[in-house]
């Protein structure tokens, strides 16, 4: 896999300004994989849940924002934890191989719950709670292996393969819905097996990047208070913790577009299809695009368009076209968000911290949606979706152009190297 915009380091830029072609880091390529496999997993339980808890359990709305809350809230204090251990150690990898096995292993809880939705909401904790270990480990040794300046393409790269896995995951709760109708267990039982593809890879094909003794500084817990007294840091994750609060569970949009279409109940673990195949297409592109004019311009224009397909949400707009285009925006506001973050914010942190640094920001951002889908849930359960929808993208609208007139320094802050 090559990609035209980006070189090796060290290797000499062309004369008329463009960077030199270079190969995609293999440790770019390795986690990619392994998060291609993982995705596959996450992706059936992200899908097959709306489903299993309003057409097969008979739960409510508000049950099915906290259920998403939880799904994307739980474990999120647990990227302070990935990230500190990381830095401490200087292992990185070893961090992130205990958080992926901790998901496998969460996925195995679901059949054992059974119907209890308390059950259920503690198997999504323990999955989630392995998300939130790995996640600031994985994305320091994307930054680890690539040169500064194609942080952009690199972290598309890897949500690329990411989303890939993420595009199969629905793909495959559908297959197996049909082949086999309620036999729910099969589904739980498969997604461990393929987390645990991605566990093996992680395993023989990842190396963390070796530092030799006495050269890196040591760190520990005050150290990473000392962070947020980092502007550059502070002020990434100020703003991006706004815009999370904003922002609604991924359950709700699908629902939404499911009700919308007048589709039936079975067809809704496929709706997350279109949301990945464009996240796929456009993540490489716009990770590019962030590396050329800035990463956090992408990123607030990413929300801007996640406004956009609330506002179609809100119109009630019905017919398939109107479907495609919440789904269209949706995807964009992935593919110009997940990664371009983390490439914007990474250069901004310094090395034997960038762990922690990233796990600020993304616990922040965590719990910031997760607060914003229970809020969406209660407000969907005491009006409708179409008012939720209207009242959140109003929200949306006015943190993009709190973000976007107040952008953190765009400089990279001269203490990141010290």
């Amino acid at each position: 896999m090559y990609l035209s915009t980006t070189r090796a380091a060290g290797s000499p830029v062309a004369a008329n300004g463009r960077l030199g072609a270079a190969r995609v880091p293999a440790t770019v390529v390795a986690l990619g994989l392994v998060s291609f496999f993982t995705d596959i997993s996450a992706e059936m339980v992200t899908a097959f849940l709306p489903m299993y808890l309003l057409y097969g359990l008979g739960t409510g709305l508000l049950n099915l924002g906290l259920l998403d809350g939880l799904y994307t809230g739980a474990g999120a204090l647990l990227r302070l934890a990935g990230g500190h251990l990381a830095d401490r150690s200087a292992r990185p990898k070893a961090v992130a191989m205990a958080g992926y096995g901790l998901s496998a292993a969460g996925k195995l809880l679901f059949p054992l719950v059974g119907g209890s939705v308390a059950g259920i909401g503690a198997a999504v904790s323990v999955d989630r709670a392995g998300k939130g270990l790995r996640a600031a480990p994985r994305d320091a040794l994307i930054t680890a292996a690539t040169p500064p300046h194609a942080l952009g393409a690199a972290f598309g790269v890897h949500r690329a393969l990411d989303t890939a896995g993420a595009l199969l995951g629905p793909v495959t709760v559908f297959a197996l819905v049909a082949a086999i109708g309620d036999a729910y267990d099969a589904v739980f039982v498969t997604s461990f097996c393929l987390a645990m593809i991605g566990v093996v890879i992680l395993a023989c094909f990842v190396r963390d990047r070796r530092v030799a003794p006495g050269t890196r500084p040591k760190v520990s817990l005050r150290d990473g208070r000392r962070l947020l007294a980092r502007r550059p840091l502070r002020r990434v994750a100020a703003y991006a913790t706004m815009l999370g609060l904003v922002t609604a569970g991924d359950a709700f949009l699908f629902v939404g577009v499911q009700r919308q279409t007048g589709l039936g109940a079975a067809t809704l673990p496929l709706l997350p299809l279109a949301t990945s195949l464009v996240f796929l297409l456009a993540a490489v592109p716009l990770g590019k695009l962030a590396d050329r004019v800035g990463g956090w311009k992408v990123f607030v224009a990413g929300h801007a368009l996640l406004a956009a397909a609330y506002a179609l949400l809100a119109a009630a707009w019905q017919g398939p076209f109107a479907a495609l285009g919440v789904l269209l925006l949706h995807g964009l506001f992935y593919a110009a968000t997940d990664g371009v973050l983390m490439a914007h914010l990474a250069p901004r942190v310094p090395e034997h911290l960038r762990a922690s640094g990233l796990a600020i920001t993304q616990t922040g951002q965590a719990l910031a949606r997760a607060g914003g889908t229970i809020a969406f849930g209660a407000l969907a359960a005491s009006w409708d979706l179409r008012g939720a929808f209207a009242a959140f993208a109003a929200l949306l609208v006015a943190g993009v152009l709190a973000a976007g007139a107040f952008p953190p320094d765009p400089r990279r802050a001269r203490e990141a190297s010290s």
